[in-house]
């Protein structure tokens, strides 16, 4: 025999919102509530978590090396982060919690250009991801050119992005890397917005 409960709203034994329907509209729980979803349950409820960080300060003389201080979240006006936060340590970020995550690196640099046999710089943003926290290896690259311009200092800048399967947040991480042809090249970074960034956003479970 099959059982339906119909209501418009369910309360707790203190008379607090759990749940309610008004034309259309479902509200769970009340301001100031935690939702959670039980372990072994698939979360359906959206993006939980929404984070973005930068570099502070620019880089100079870059070759080929990891972003690995001067990076903050984000923290100017209007600006703003959704659920548990990355945590960084020395250019290493580690995922709040397992999921499919969007990894983005936006990418702002400077050089100057001194052509032999009529070349030009370039650079290149990686991503670079571990599943062992040991070992590193790139899973997505762009590519920024640095253009000679008679000498002058010529810029660009570039996005890569990957999704991450985080299957273990101590032993799945993330760095950023970035590779130069050009000695001089200089990666922008700012303190008040953002100019050289990483964004994480998870979009399930994995």
């Amino acid at each position: 025999m099959t059982s339906i409960l119909k209501v418009d709203e369910l309360q707790d034994s203190s008379g607090n919102l759990i749940i309610k329907e008004v034309a259309n509209a479902i509200t769970i729980g009340a301001s100031g509530d935690t939702i959670a979803v039980g372990t072994g349950a698939t979360n359906n409820l959206g993006i939980t978590v929404a984070d973005q960080w930068r570099l502070s300060a620019s880089l100079t003389g870059v070759t080929s090396q990891y972003i690995t201080a001067n990076l903050e979240q984000i923290d100017s006006s209007g600006q703003g982060t959704l659920g548990s936060a990355m945590t960084e340590s020395s250019g290493v970020f580690t995922f709040p919690s397992t999921g499919i995550y969007l990894v983005s690196y936006t990418f702002l640099c400077s050089g100057t250009v001194t052509p032999s046999s009529n070349w030009d710089g370039f650079v290149n943003p990686e991503i670079h991801v571990t599943t062992n926290n040991s070992a590193y290896a790139s899973v997505s690259i762009g590519y920024a050119g640095l253009f000679d311009m008679g000498g002058n200092t010529g810029g660009n800048g570039t996005m890569t992005q990957t999704l991450i399967d985080v299957t273990d947040t101590s032993n799945v991480k993330v760095k950023f890397y970035v590779n130069s042809l050009v000695a001089t090249t200089t990666i922008r970074g700012e303190t008040d917005q953002t100019a050289t960034g990483m964004t994480f956003i998870r979009l399930g479970d994995t």
